[in-house]
């Protein structure tokens, strides 16, 4: 799992034309074959789901990026989608960051082996913008505004808290960032990334830059406690995997709580916390290749993100899905489910978009130098 994500910039792009044949009128349904799924903003344009499906079908495979199985649920996410539709799920490269997505798709441009989605970080969303097709899924009125780009060029998924995770077989629970500073942890705290490529990473030098007192206005507190951090011997450059924490080389990380999560199943005495005071939260992203090599798949693959199904697995895997307001008016939620990881509350800080971008640009200038 581990590493995923984030970098900034928006724009907004007009819908793309939609392409069909030149005996289609308007009022007519588009026979699948007739659509250029490459260019569909929606399954309308297919003729409407089934004919996405079929289009799909057709197609046969789909590619994904970044998605470790036990990263919020994503190997049962997959595994149902394969079920479901009989569409191979070819999953590459789950440990890599949200700019290496970006980077696979510029290596792999034209190749049947390119993405056809991303699953991205917000800071890389917004700074990527060029690389996504728009597409709204059928129940694009039960994602929130401030969750979605307008044409769909990006759309929030799940999300969760910037937790602290730790052995308890070979460290005290940290009640504070201080304590971290102490003889305790020396040589124990990672990250899960490199923070001006990844979005755990990132959101992590968030969380201290409000633990320590300041705003997400300035990372430069949150740089200069994991620069103090570094001084006392007690960070180490390590991008923390399950691996890493099975064998103890990782004693505490810094990681979404969906993932903590995950490891107190399979790894014996871990343990998730979270410190008093802001909490620190932000949503990954769905966006499609724009040259995704299996273009009705990929937008399929974004209708069964968003269904109540998907969004469940989400919850399941201990995040929390953007539509989850809606299906709990719908009474659509997973109640064991939700129960289990319980809601989140106090006091929850989000970096804006304008936000993100300056701390992206902050610590590409002030990172390396801060942690030696």
């Amino acid at each position: 799992m581990f590493r995923k994500r984030h970098l900034a910039g928006i724009a907004v792009f007009a819908a793309a034309a939609i392409t069909l044949s030149a005996c289609a009128s308007s009022s007519e349904t588009p026979a699948a074959s007739d659509v250029d799924a490459a260019t569909a903003t929606s399954a309308e344009d297919f003729g409407g789901l089934d004919a996405l499906v079929e289009a799909a079908k057709a197609e046969g495979e789909l590619n994904v990026i970044a998605l470790p199985d036990d990263w919020a649920n994503y190997g049962e996410i997959k595994a149902a989608f394969e079920e479901k539709y009989d569409i191979t799920v070819n999953s590459a490269d789950p440990g890599i960051s949200s700019a290496e997505e970006i980077t696979a798709a510029d290596n792999l441009k034209g190749q049947d082996t390119a993405p056809d989605v991303f699953d991205l970080g917000t800071a890389v969303a917004l700074a990527s913008t060029d690389y996504f097709a728009p597409y709204q899924v059928e129940n694009w009125a039960e994602i929130p505004d401030e969750n979605k780009e307008p044409t769909g060029l990006w759309v929030n998924d799940y999300t969760g808290s910037m937790s602290i995770g730790y052995n308890s077989n070979e460290v005290p629970e940290p009640e504070s960032l201080d304590d971290l500073l102490g003889d305790d942890y020396k040589g124990a705290v990672a990250l899960n990334g490199d923070p001006t490529q990844a979005g755990a990473a990132f959101a992590a030098v968030g969380l201290a830059t409000v633990q320590e007192g300041g705003t997400l206005d300035d990372f430069q507190p949150g740089i200069d406690y994991f620069a103090e951090l570094n001084e006392a011997g007690n960070f180490i450059p390590v991008n923390a995997t399950p691996a890493t924490i099975a064998s103890g080389e990782t004693k505490v990380v810094f990681d979404w709580s969906y993932n903590n999560l995950a490891q107190t199943s399979v790894v014996d005495g871990w343990k998730v916390t979270t410190l008093p005071g802001a909490a620190y939260t932000s949503f990954y992203n769905q966006a499609i290749n724009k040259d995704a090599p299996h273009p009705a798949a990929a937008r399929l693959w974004q209708e069964f993100l968003f269904s109540a199904d998907a969004q469940n697995m989400f919850i399941v895997g201990g995040a929390y899905p953007v539509t989850l307001e809606a299906m709990n008016e719908a009474g659509t939620t997973d109640e064991n489910a939700i129960s289990a990881i319980g809601n989140l509350e106090g006091e929850i800080v989000t970096p804006t978009t304008e936000q993100s971008e300056a701390a992206s640009a902050l610590l590409a200038e002030k990172w390396a130098a801060a942690i030696g």
